[in-house]
């Protein structure tokens, strides 16, 4: 805890000015809070019993003092409410930054196992209790603190006896606060914990609504969302009864603690050992006094809440990625795209089976290769690892001599272009789609990487051409024309080495022909790596390799493959009779 403490406490760091300031205008508006009772008891205690003339020219006097002390607790608020919540957006800004930064690092092998809904929960919720933690936390101590010790001081002087009843339930009150507060942190987690996972479950149903639509199957999610909604609504209930109990308790203990007042000023007042404008002077306190102390108490609440969150934050920051550059990582120059897969094995978890087998293959630069063989052959994963997508458990992937693990995975993955059969486009228009390859390219080089790519007519032919809006994901494009996209992005990226990983085996035959055309110019002159499901789109290939479970168990040229009546041939035929 100390740890997290420490780190949480960094985050005030470049704003220690704004916050010094919080602090001290947090400091000024307890102190006139402290001063108004006194004044009320001079008034009543002094000046009411002076001559009428001086009397009012003191009232007077003591009533313009009162306004100015209202007027500067005022800009003390307004500074605190404003400024100190404008110091917590910025340091949400930065943790916001820090942690969807640290996002761009994990690997593949950390999403693998996550739900996005969930990971927003972590950059949404969790920083906004965070930082109202971090705004309200310190000064609400201070604040308490003060007004609780200034307003003992005060009473005490005034009359120790009184002092001791006002006091004697406030032991008792902290008790029953720390008792329900463990509750409701066990209880605040759980609500995190599920909240996360509605909007895993929201993001998952919206992300896949065509889907749900296509089924007709709206009740089934419905019923899903009830019972992920259900759940959180029973942690609340738990949750909320815990606070019921916690707001209902101090309030009885602050109306509690008023009558104790009452009554044993009452009896003081009896025995002559108080006056009775030092009791109204106690009852002012008493406000002075709960406040505080309910704020202090509800600070452990807010603590709880917001701390909670800060713990899992630090717990996704503490997440190291598995891939990360070495210190003496080189930079890989314009490579020549000759690729070496040297014993190679790899395995996604520490306890699953390996998905490839002392892989042994060299490809010479420019080379064309096609990579075929059953679903869960580790086609994929084999390409996956030339970018570095993964680390290879056994062996190593060499391009052009150099370990991809020890090159800079930025200026690595700048040699690769890849092509997928699930095409990701991002909200936005055309050009900023296809620029995505080259962010500085200028217009007139996203348009000739699109020419390159037989997207130019058809984007030309779109409402506002290059700056059409193509909608999330590109839903407002057919599936070909998304394919031409990313390839025309992969065009203008221009790297030596390629992969296409079963880029046509969605598309009908017209388009499936448009983009065959595109990957081959694509191809041209390149390290390409094919993973073809419909054979007939690699046909022409000098080299096929096919991939098993025990790994490279045939290759050739088509025709050598079917010559050899193995895998291939029996795969050939059972996926590429003619299609009608």
């Amino acid at each position: 805890m100390h740890k997290n403490l420490k780190k949480m406490i960094s985050y005030y760091k470049p704003y220690r000015r704004a916050f010094a300031a919080d602090l001290f205008f947090a400091v000024t508006a307890s102190a006139i809070a402290l001063i108004l009772p006194l004044i009320a008891r001079y008034i009543t205690s002094t000046v009411i019993y002076m001559e009428q003339e001086e009397a009012l020219l003191r009232i007077l006097q003591l009533g313009c003092l009162m306004a100015g002390l209202v007027g500067a607790s005022c800009y003390c608020n307004y500074f605190i409410s404003n400024y100190g919540h404008v110091m917590s957006a910025r340091i949400e800004y930065d943790m916001r930054a820090e942690v969807f930064d640290h996002f761009q690092k994990l690997s593949f092998a950390f999403y693998d196992n996550q739900k996005v809904g969930a990971l927003m929960s972590r950059i949404t919720t969790d920083l906004f209790d965070i930082t109202e933690l971090m705004h309200h936390g310190p000064e609400n101590i201070v604040i308490s603190v003060i007004k609780i010790a200034g307003a003992f001081l005060i009473m005490l002087f005034i009359s120790p006896a009184l002092t001791a009843a006002a006091f004697a339930l406030v032991p008792v009150m902290f008790a029953y606060a720390y008792f329900f507060n463990g509750k409701m942190k066990r209880a605040f987690r759980k609500n995190r914990e599920k909240i996360a996972e509605i909007n895993s479950q929201i993001e998952d149903n919206l992300s896949g609504i065509r889907v749900v639509k296509s089924f007709a199957n709206e009740a089934i999610e419905r019923e899903k969302f009830q019972k992920g909604n259900g759940g959180f609504l029973e942690a609340k209930k738990n949750s909320y009864r815990y606070m019921g109990g916690y707001h209902a308790g101090l309030s009885s203990f602050s109306l509690l603690i008023t009558v104790v007042v009452l009554v044993a000023g009452a009896v003081f007042i009896s025995w002559d050992v108080i006056a009775v404008t030092d009791l109204i002077t106690f009852l002012l306190y008493i406000n002075v006094l709960t406040e505080p102390i309910k704020t202090l108490i509800d600070f452990t609440e807010q603590f709880q809440n917001g701390y909670t969150g800060f713990e899992r934050f630090v717990e996704i920051l503490s997440i190291a990625p598995d891939i990360a550059d070495t210190k003496d990582a080189k930079e890989l120059a314009r490579a020549d795209g000759a690729i070496d897969f040297e014993n190679v094995s790899f395995r996604y978890e520490e306890n699953s089976e390996k998905v490839l087998s002392h892989i042994c293959l060299h490809v010479d630069a420019g080379e064309y290769v096609a990579l075929v063989g059953s679903s869960g052959a580790g086609k994929s994963t084999l390409c996956s690892l030339i970018p570095r997508f993964y680390d290879v458990t056994g062996g190593a992937v060499k391009i052009d001599g150099h370990d991809v693990r020890a090159l800079k995975q930025k200026s690595l993955r700048n040699q690769i272009g890849i092509v997928q059969q699930d095409v990701y486009l991002f909200a936005g228009t055309v050009l900023e789609n296809i620029r995505y390859g080259k962010p500085d390219a200028t217009r007139e080089e996203v348009m000739e990487a699109a020419k390159n790519a037989n997207a130019h007519d058809f984007i030309l032919s779109l409402p506002d051409g290059y700056d059409t809006d193509i909608g999330q994901r590109g839903v407002k494009l057919s599936g070909g024309q998304k394919q031409r996209l990313s390839i025309a992005r992969v065009f203008l990226k221009n790297p030596p080495i390629l992969i296409f990983d079963e880029a046509t085996s969605a598309l009908d035959n017209e388009s499936e022909k448009v983009v065959q055309e595109s990957l081959e110019k694509l191809a041209k002159n390149r390290t390409t790596f094919v993973i073809a499901h419909r054979l007939t789109t690699i046909q022409n290939a000098a080299r096929i390799l096919v991939l098993t479970e025990e790994g490279i168990e045939e290759e050739g040229s088509h025709a050598q493959l079917l010559a050899q009546n193995g895998v291939y041939a029996k795969l050939y035929h059972m996926h590429d009779e003619p299609r009608t």
